[in-house]
């Protein structure tokens, strides 16, 4: 018997910049499978991660709340168990939850509220990669660095494409085992894969996919607009200030980049296929995501970590055809909407009953009734200098800033690659004005830097110790070899026929 109640399958992208899918524009890469969700589903054409990069964007879009009022500083923080998530608010509603792929928590804590986990983390789960504000222009051995970029091409494999094959293979099964029950109970499964995250790598098949001269170059090249001082500090922290990218380097790491996606792409194929199959794709709602953006090379500029378009903009679709009419939705939303918008699909549109107060905001009524909120908060608190970044998305306009730091204010409309900064120009000085106040009275930056720079110095002394001690968190999956395949808990011809699917 199926679920009454829809299924939910989060699928999660690393590093995927929207402006490199087809659905939002791209010219040159090929991915079908995504490309039919958003013919289907809800597109929305301005989400942004709150924080660009992997933890603490991940720790927000669980969590529904923003990166200070749940300490979400940066990769290497811990993400409390205190802190409720929309898996374990799905987990009392009735729900069986399950993650299979990368989460990035970081703590002893490896489920945050899924119920089954069906990998271990592709990254580790201790405190060693922390920022150091103490020494903000010193190069971090753990940091990203050009080597990724300047060796880019094909591969036969590479530890990324086995982590995301065993993730999605792990997901398959699991939708059929869920299949196979037969009961009512709904299911919530996050697949969250590591590509197209650096380093640029694809199979050859889908390297042949594309021919070098139609990949496209940046925008926006290393140059062409004057630089501002969190990017100087980026650039400097992965060494791209120190090397020069011919067009033919920059053309194979993006063209290894959209490589990945076609391979994404297949992959999404696969679970929905699994679907198919498993006689539940007509009532599983599928959200399509990433956790921020990558650069790829506009502005001389690579991977994440900043508030430009490429960097800090995701994509989401949310895909449930026999709910919502097909539509694109132009309002700015993020990802601590998730939460809530997950709580109020399980439950019929019912608004969420929560155990602490949340920043995110549903984002049903974008599909549903035409309306909802047009806002982004972005928080920033981990490598690229010694300060916090702040960003504000309200209608077409955009402002970041960080104290010490001249502003950074654009109009997204007439403006969309963000070369012209309006902070200085005199007919925006209201607006400008408006909103530096309003990060002013929301934040006290000094404050939150020293309690960044704290943590960072308990963090540095704990990873020496923990390390000596051969403590670590990382997640070991737990397998039932006793009761998997062929045993002797019942005749074989009844465990044969208990496993086939369907039943016959």
């Amino acid at each position: 018997m199926a679920s009454s109640r829809p299924n939910i399958v989060l699928i999660m992208a690393d590093q995927l910049s929207p402006m490199f899918l087809p659905c939002y524009g791209h010219p040159v890469v090929k991915s079908p499978t995504i490309d039919r969700l958003a013919q289907e589903g809800v597109v929305f054409d301005a989400a942004y991660t709150n924080s660009p990069l992997c933890a603490p964007s991940r720790f927000v879009m669980m969590s529904g709340r923003l990166p200070t009022k749940i300490a979400a500083w940066d990769n290497a923080v811990e993400f409390s168990s205190e802190v409720p998530t929309f898996a374990h608010y799905l987990s009392a509603a009735g729900y069986s939850t399950c993650l299979s792929g990368k989460m990035h928590f970081v703590g002893p804590d490896q489920l945050h509220g899924y119920e089954d986990r069906l990998t271990t983390d592709v990254y580790p789960t201790d405190f060693t990669w922390h920022p150091e504000w103490d020494r903000p222009d010193d190069r971090l051995d753990w940091f990203h660095n050009m080597d990724v970029v300047t060796k880019a091409g094909p591969c036969v494999r590479s530890m990324y494409l086995d982590y995301d094959d065993e993730a999605v293979f792990k997901a398959k099964r699991y939708i059929f085992e869920q299949a196979k029950r037969g009961d009512d109970v709904p299911f919530m499964l996050t697949l969250s894969m590591i590509q197209p995250h650096d380093p640029y790598l694809c199979r050859q098949d889908k390297w042949d996919l594309y021919k070098e001269e139609d990949i496209d170059l940046p925008r926006v090249p290393l140059g062409s607009v004057e630089e501002d001082p969190h990017s100087t500090s980026l650039r400097h922290g992965y060494g791209a200030d120190e090397i020069d990218l011919d067009e033919t380097t920059i053309r194979n790491a993006r063209r290894a980049y959209y490589g990945s996606i076609s391979d994404i792409d297949d992959k999404v194929a696969d679970v929905m296929n699994t679907l198919q199959e498993a006689g539940m794709a007509d009532n599983t709602i599928i959200i399509f995501t990433g956790d921020h953006g990558d650069m790829l090379g506009e502005r001389g500029m690579w991977f994440k970590m900043s508030y430009f378009e490429h960097s800090a903009r995701i994509p989401l679709i949310i895909h449930a055809p026999s709910m919502f009419s097909p539509c694109r939705v132009a309002e700015a939303v993020s990802l601590v909407d998730i939460l809530p918008t997950l709580v109020e699909l399980s439950q019929d549109g019912k608004p969420g009953d929560y155990a602490t107060p949340i920043e995110g905001r549903s984002l049903v009524p974008h599909m549903s009734a035409g309306g909802g909120h047009d806002e982004v908060i972005g928080e920033y608190f981990a490598e690229g200098g010694d300060m916090p970044v702040f960003m504000i998305r309200r209608g077409q306009k955009k402002i970041i800033a960080s104290n010490g730091r001249p502003a950074q204010y654009y109009d997204l409309a007439n403006d969309p690659n963000e070369v012209n900064n309006l902070a200085s120009d005199a007919k925006h000085a209201d607006d400008v004005s408006k909103l530096l106040s309003e990060i002013d009275e929301s934040y006290d930056a000094a404050a939150l830097k020293g309690t960044v720079l704290e943590s960072q110095r308990r963090r540095k002394f704990l990873k020496s110790v923990m390390r000596d001690q051969g403590v670590g968190w990382d997640y070991q999956p737990v397998e039932d070899a006793k009761n998997a395949y062929i045993r002797n808990t019942m005749p074989i011809y009844q465990l044969e026929k208990r496993s086939r699917f369907p039943q016959v």
